[in-house]
């Protein structure tokens, strides 16, 4: 990204010099569907960023742009739309909505977005467009949150305004990444630790460049069964108010009483959780070839169990099994297309990134686009000389 570039684009739209904030995308490393059922989850924030501009206007309206799309926006701060506008703004807009309604004296402002985080690709950029808004939104407003409620109010935007009933992983991440680690993440606590990543390993995520249309419906469907699971086990225990709190043995001892898809569905949440925790001890203790293993599983139980990857997931996945180099990878994001997530070390990453885009290629006819990323900080304000 040319900061500078960026800044003389602002200041020719809009005749005055920007603040510029930055939030990043993410990659979950392990811990998929477990963040809505209350449970853990080990993403990292990467070098993918939306950059927001961001200057005072002298009148009580907010002008919304990006030169990456060609709709303009501006709004009254004293009077935003209750609705969605079923367009990209929406992450921004719903983020000023939820800053107005916590008492933050929004003023008006010119706001320019510029987003390297690939689009439909599940690394967040819907997250890291409502994270860098809220911290150039706050900065206008001379008003600070702690990053942790910043993360809350992004993932209440989206859930409340923009309408997907996300979890809090993936703006929690953009809110609080560290360079060079994961984050393990408990979701219903928002308790968290720094997971270190090996300075000699490359975080090398590869895009199928699909994305099937049952990905929305479906996502909304497992979240329907994981709660008609804890509504039958609950009966067994009133301590239970998600499938965080159902233990494998309760499981085991209960699984007659589920639907076989019920039962599926709660199999994964549950044991998920747990290889979450253990691919962290095993990021501390140095035990990589533990972390391939639970990688692995985890894709095995994704694609098995909840039944969320797709053949060309699959055969990324498989295509990366036996090259120098690998230590584990599995599908990542909520799944039907999207990206796979691959540890490798770092003198085999380029060679890797080749060689699997090749595999692929040649096995399903699409031209993949590969990167290779490290773990990056959380968002920030940037500094212009």
């Amino acid at each position: 990204m040319n900061i500078s570039a960026f800044v003389d684009d602002f200041e020719n739209f809009f005749g005055t010099r920007p603040r510029i904030f930055r939030a990043p995308g993410r990659v979950n490393l392990i811990g998929e569907h477990t963040d809505y059922n209350d449970g853990f989850v080990m993403p990292a924030a990467i070098a993918f960023s939306t950059y927001v501009a961001v200057a005072p206007r002298d009148d009580r309206q907010i002008a919304i742009h990006s030169r990456q799309f060609p709709d303009q926006f501006l709004f009254d701060l004293d009077n935003l739309p209750r609705q969605r506008t079923g367009t990209w703004c929406d992450y921004t807009l719903g983020v000023a909505r939820e800053l107005i309604a916590r008492g933050v004296k929004l003023p008006g402002a010119n706001v320019l977005v510029r987003g390297e985080v690939p689009i439909g690709a599940g690394l967040s950029s819907s997250a890291s467009l409502e994270v860098a808004s809220a911290f150039a939104l706050l900065g206008q407003a001379a008003s600070t949150l702690p990053r942790p409620e910043v993360a809350k109010l992004c993932r209440q935007a989206e859930n409340n305004f923009v309408g997907a009933r996300v979890g809090i992983m993936d703006q929690f991440v953009s809110c609080m990444g560290k360079a060079g680690h994961a984050i393990l993440l408990d979701c219903r606590t928002l308790q968290y630790e720094a997971v270190p990543i090996p300075a000699e390993i490359q975080l090398v995520i590869c895009n199928t460049m699909v994305k099937h249309d049952l990905a929305t419906g479906t996502y909304n469907t497992r979240r329907a069964e994981c709660e008609e699971g804890v509504r039958i086990l609950a009966k067994s225990s009133p301590a239970i108010h998600a499938l965080r709190d159902v233990s494998a043995d309760l499981l085991q001892r209960h699984e007659r009483e589920l639907s076989p898809i019920i039962s599926k569905r709660c199999s994964h949440v549950i044991y998920e959780n747990q290889r979450t925790i253990d691919a962290a001890r095993a990021f501390s203790s140095g035990n990589l070839t533990r972390v391939g293993e639970l990688m692995a599983a985890s894709h095995c139980s994704l694609r098995d169990l909840y039944e969320v990857s797709c053949r060309e997931l699959d055969v990324m996945v498989e295509a990366a099994q036996d090259l120098p180099g690998f230590i584990g990878g599995r599908m990542t994001g909520g799944g039907f297309g999207g990206c796979t997530i691959n540890l490798v070390r770092e003198e085999n990453a380029e060679d890797f990134a080749a060689q699997i885009a090749d595999r692929y290629q040649a096995a399903t006819g699409i031209d993949p686009q590969v990167y290779i990323r490290s773990a990056e900080d959380g968002a920030q304000e940037l500094c212009l000389t």
